[in-house]
């Protein structure tokens, strides 16, 4: 099986020094794809067999798509920092983004649900304190269903474990997951906002230590075989890290 390598390069736009991050992706045919992330960091990823001056050529083709995308996922990093919990901020779910709506209804009980693209919390006391409590409330439960889910499948396929082993969802402010040395893993509810690639990537690296219980070369040889990409779906991951743990 193929290395995941990652290195790092700097793009000239104008005045402008740019670093991004190389991802060689095993299984990945001819196509360079480039990624902003929301915390400005870029990302290329490339199969292989491509050469580093192919890859720079790439990235500088689009060099000013690379610098709108910064600067609009700068003006977005201002705008939801810090949170209100008022109508028009955005939440992330599972990847993608959702505009919250605030709805004040004395006669409804409250609520939180995802409707039409929107993160709509109804509620008889529309304060922050109120909101972030819902909000808080909503995810821990999409959380839990979600993970619980996700561990089902992923440990069908997961030849050293025969069951899912027992978890429990734990706020972090910079851990996503951990695993006791009793084998109980603690999984962050603020993944549930991340794409689903990277919570699959967490619940396996967290599955792998069941096996190995540091990050040993035959941790990562394990972590490797389950996802072969693993590196470029952590990357994406801590390019979110920043809008994804913030309330």
């Amino acid at each position: 099986m193929g290395k995941n390598r990652t290195i790092m390069q700097t793009l000239t736009y104008g005045d402008e020094k740019i670093r991004y991050q190389v991802c060689h992706v095993p299984g990945k045919k001819n196509k360079i794809a480039i990624h902003v992330h929301p915390d400005g960091s870029v990302q290329v990823d490339a199969p292989l067999n491509a050469e580093i001056t192919q890859i720079k050529e790439a990235v500088q083709k689009r060099a000013r798509w690379v610098m709108e995308h910064l600067i609009r996922n700068r003006e977005i990093r201002e705008n939801v920092l810090p949170r209100e919990y008022i109508s028009g901020e955005s939440y992330f779910y599972q990847g993608r983004r959702h505009q919250l709506k605030v709805i004040n209804n004395q006669e409804q009980k409250s609520q939180v649900r995802l409707y039409r693209g929107q993160l709509q919390v109804t509620t008889e006391n529309t304060s922050p304190e109120r909101v972030k409590k819902l909000l808080q409330r909503w995810y821990k439960d999409r959380a839990k269903a979600y993970f619980e889910k996700r561990l089902l499948d992923i440990v069908s396929k997961t030849p050293w474990q025969s069951d899912v082993p027992q978890w429990r969802l734990l706020t972090m402010k910079k851990q996503w997951g951990s695993c006791s040395p009793k084998g109980t893993l603690s999984l962050n509810p603020h993944l549930v906002k991340a794409p689903r690639e990277c919570i699959d990537y967490v619940l396996t690296h967290e599955l792998c230590h069941l096996q190995e219980h540091n990050h040993s070369p035959r941790f990562y040889r394990l972590l490797t075989e389950r996802i072969p990409e693993w590196k470029s779906v952590k990357a994406k991951l801590d390019g979110m890290s920043e809008m994804l743990l913030n309330e």
